[in-house]
């Protein structure tokens, strides 16, 4: 037997030709993938699938548990699909989500369509009834191909067992490559019972997909488009960077690093992007946009070479394109779609490509020339931003301020801790007052803004990284949305911090409220609901349950709830009227930011007592 053939029998997968189920089959490909976790909930649709997983794990667990898939049930489909949302943020891994038909795969539909507006990998396995009755309002019959197909990467209706195998691992292939995002694989309850050949190989003949993704990793930076990158910087007093989710997506962190600290450029990063750049590193300007860092929305104002990686000038950074980065005399663009370029923002350079490889061989090319050019004056102005506009509140307030727990917090989880976030005032606090010492350590629902994220995406994450602290962020409006998730941690005992601001309301509705709608608060105002959230903790098995409402036991309280062995839930009552600032308008320019009573603006300084709300 020559070279070849002995090749071709050792890559001969070990039951290639075996009779499988199709259910089986599913869960030897997931298997095959490296799925160690799947997250979802039961139904008369999908239990051929839920059987062959109990089955392959009674055939693979050994003494460790490392060869089985672990089966994680939640309260609801929603925060199955958030959880495995959380797993893949966390890890860089494809999350799995596996739903029955109908109800069980429409309440997937909101992580989905999240998933695919923060470019997450997940591939959402649903069950559908058999073949033949479909289209005919079956008993938990959806139509989930027409449903998802507008909110998902890419959806399957397999109808034909024989290409199942190769459709599964097709839908992990579309999941993670290119711009990540979530693939739905819809299969009928027959497919599932059906007996065919194991083939251990193939994938679908996706020939657009792939010749589009081809074109992106054939396209190299040419020497060309570096010199031109190079003279642009050349030619600039004040670059800075402005990373998107993107550079967290292709796993380009330590590339975008080395380019800023090779050639000392400052980096901002949308919220999406915390963690790309060391928030402790002095060049780093952390968050910018609509509640970014006043110091990092002047020195976008104040840059003259903008270098955009893997970013994309949404509404909530860009409100107003025209005027956004006004004194930047050029503006390169890096990314790996080509619908994003120019789409919000025209800019002078770009490439779409690989990012994390396009970096590198940037860098290389600025070191064969011998590229050097020192900013000192900008990083100057830079630090004299970071000090002169940095966060600040009324610290002598007899009230417990939001800001305050959070950075007491920060100084136990010192950078390192995940921190997951529902959506609101307590989403956008956590993004100003943490620090983040490096990617995916942030976990937030950023395109969708979808409130019940926090606590589902903070479960995921602890059981893709079970040694990390996970800490839930949430509002006492976002965690409601998916309460029933609490007996989800104690269930599976994880160690996560759970803690919710309470402001007795929907905060930043409020905020917006009091700003554009006259102090109307229609709807927004929960102050009369009864809701004891440390008894409904205590109920769903938390040992430490706890509320904090005096300002002078914050330190201890906190110290205690971080050091707890075990799922810890803190309820902290906070000011009412507690605020997110900066805010920078929609539809307006970095010129108009709002920066409240607490943080010095350009036009004036601090606690300037003109308007004592704050708001105007």
């Amino acid at each position: 037997m020559n070279d070849q053939a002995n090749t071709a029998v050792s890559d001969r997968h070990p039951l290639a030709g075996q009779i499988l189920s199709g259910a089986d089959t599913v869960i030897q490909v997931l298997a095959d993938e490296g799925v160690d976790t799947v997250f979802g909930y039961s139904g008369g649709a999908i239990l051929p699938i839920y059987d062959a997983v109990f089955r392959f794990n009674d055939h693979h667990t050994s003494p460790d548990k490392k060869s089985a898939i672990q089966l994680v049930v939640p309260a609801n489909e929603q925060g199955a699909a958030f959880m495995a949302a959380g797993y893949a943020r966390a890890s860089g891994k494809v999350g799995i989500v596996m739903v029955t038909s109908g109800p069980g795969a429409t309440n997937t539909v909101t992580p989905v369509r999240d998933s695919m507006a923060d470019s997450v990998p997940m591939v959402v396995i649903t069950g559908q009834v058999p073949t033949a009755a479909i289209g005919t309002d079956a008993f938990q019959e959806a139509p989930v191909a027409a449903i998802m197909g507008a909110v998902a990467k890419h959806v399957f209706l397999v109808t034909d067992p024989e290409k199942l195998e190769e459709t599964v691992r097709s839908a992990f292939e579309l999941a993670r490559t290119g711009r990540p995002g979530p693939v739905v694989v819809d299969i009928p309850k027959d497919v599932q019972n059906w007996s065919g050949a194991f083939e251990g190989r193939g994938t679908l003949p996706l020939h657009g997909y792939r010749r589009r993704l081809a074109k992106v990793e054939a396209n190299h930076l040419s020497d060309e488009a570096c010199e031109r990158f190079f003279t642009m910087l050349s030619e600039a007093e004040r670059p800075l960077i402005y990373a998107g989710g993107g550079v967290i997506n292709a796993n380009a962190t330590k590339a975008m690093r080395r380019l800023a600290n090779e050639y000392g450029i400052p980096v901002t990063t949308t919220l999406m992007a915390l963690g790309a750049s060391d928030t402790t590193h002095p060049l780093a300007l952390h968050m910018l946009g609509m509640h970014g860092i006043a110091s990092a929305n002047y020195a976008v104002e104040d840059c003259d070479f903008l270098i955009a990686i893997g970013a994309r000038f949404d509404d909530r950074v860009a409100g107003n394109p025209g005027q956004f980065a006004p004194r930047a005399k050029n503006i390169a663009h890096f990314d790996v779609d080509f619908a994003e370029i120019g789409k919000v923002k025209r800019v002078d350079w770009h490439h779409v490509g690989m990012l994390e490889r396009d970096l590198i061989d940037l860098l290389d090319y600025g070191r064969r020339i011998g590229f050097a050019k020192v900013f000192e004056t900008w990083h100057k102005e830079i630090a004299h931003l970071k000090k002169e506009y940095c966060l600040n509140y009324d610290r002598d307030s007899d009230l417990v301020q939001p800001y305050a727990v959070i950075e007491e917090i920060n100084r136990h989880s010192k950078g390192e801790a995940i921190i997951s976030t529902g959506v609101g005032q307590h989403q956008m606090w956590a993004a100003q007052y943490f620090d983040f010492r490096g990617p995916r350590l942030w976990l937030t629902s950023g395109s969708m803004g979808t409130m019940g994220f926090g606590l589902p995406a903070a479960i995921g994450a602890q059981f893709a990284c079970p040694d990390r602290t996970v800490i839930d962020i949430d509002g006492d409006g976002s965690i409601r949305m998916n309460i029933g998730e609490l007996e989800t941690a104690t269930t599976y005992d994880l160690p996560i911090k759970v803690i919710v601001l309470n402001n007795f309301g929907d905060g930043m509705v409020r905020q917006w409220q009091h700003l554009y709608f006259e102090g109307r608060m229609s709807g927004s105002d929960k102050s009369l609901h009864s809701k004891d959230f440390v008894k409904a903790a205590e109920a769903d098995g938390f040992e430490f349950a706890r509320r904090l409402d005096n300002i002078a036991d914050l330190k201890k309280t906190i110290r205690e709830f971080m050091e707890f062995d075990g799922p810890a839930f803190l309820e902290v009552i906070v000011d009412r009227d507690a605020g997110v600032y900066p805010m920078v308008g929609p539809g307006l320019s970095y010129d108009n930011m709002i920066t409240g009573d607490w943080i010095r603006s350009r036009e004036r300084p601090a606690h300037d007592t003109l308007d004592p709300s704050g708001m105007f």
